[in-house]
């Protein structure tokens, strides 16, 4: 199935990602933190712990960091106790927003959350007001000139839900988000490592944002992903760089 071409909107992500590597190791430490909490300190039974564990790795976090935001999540350490919250809202031309937090003071961060977004052309909508247009799903994107017939292959075979390409030949597989560790560890079996992995709110449908509107929609988008108590940031826009 052919879509748009997302691959220079993927290699930009990886590379702010990496660019704020220290806000990014304090985002995984939180997810740690709150997955311990609620599944307990063992990767082995409890998903949540084990993909945060993975994403550190991925991050080049020390290991030590990882063990102490999981005994402070299991409760064998003192530390701050962080709440979920998700928030909901409008971008430019009302393309649709969700912004994940991990919050110890939730007047805070819904103050600094609706002000991001007033400040920078959007609108903070009710619960459930855009969640509607996303699927919670796992996603790995695999750079162009990936076999197709292989990765389709063993993509399928390890249960996964679709496999679709881009205009410039790049390949993103999607599978259900309670399978994506497994599915993962069968695709790097079979020996495709993706350049980017992740379980995320895929949008159903997706708006091109060009020129001046996609210089306001990243302003936008980078203000709330900027705040310390946002872990993930979701828009069914796709912004040309």
């Amino acid at each position: 199935m052919a879509g748009h071409s997302k691959w220079a909107n993927i290699k930009h992500k990886k590379a702010a990602t990496d660019a704020k590597r220290g806000k990014v190791w304090t985002r995984i430490i939180k997810e740690i933190t709150v997955a311990a909490r609620m599944g307990g300190g063992d990767i082995t039974s409890n998903p949540r712990l084990r993909l945060a564990v993975e994403k550190a790795a991925d991050a080049n976090m020390p290991k030590e960091n990882v063990v102490r935001a999981t005994q402070r999540g299991s409760g064998n350490l003192e530390g701050a106790s962080y709440e979920e919250i998700r928030y909901e809202g409008y971008g430019i031309n009302g393309a649709a927003i969700i912004v994940d937090c991990l919050t110890d003071n939730r007047v805070r961060t819904v103050a600094e959350v609706r002000h991001a977004f007033s400040k920078f052309g959007g609108n903070m909508g009710t619960e459930g007001s855009v969640a509607f247009m996303f699927k919670h799903c796992g996603q790995f994107f695999f750079a162009p000139g990936t076999s197709e017939d292989a990765l389709m292959e063993a993509a399928l075979e390890a249960g996964a839900e679709d496999v679709l390409t881009d205009d410039e030949g790049g390949f993103e597989v999607i599978c259900p988000p309670h399978d994506f560790s497994m599915i993962k560890d069968a695709l790097a079996a079979a020996g495709f490592k993706a350049d980017m992995a992740e379980v995320v709110m895929k949008p159903d449908a997706e708006t091109l944002f060009e020129g001046e509107n996609a210089i306001k929609m990243q302003k936008l988008l980078d203000a709330l992903e900027n705040l310390d108590d946002v872990q993930d940031v979701y828009t069914n826009a796709i912004i040309e760089n």
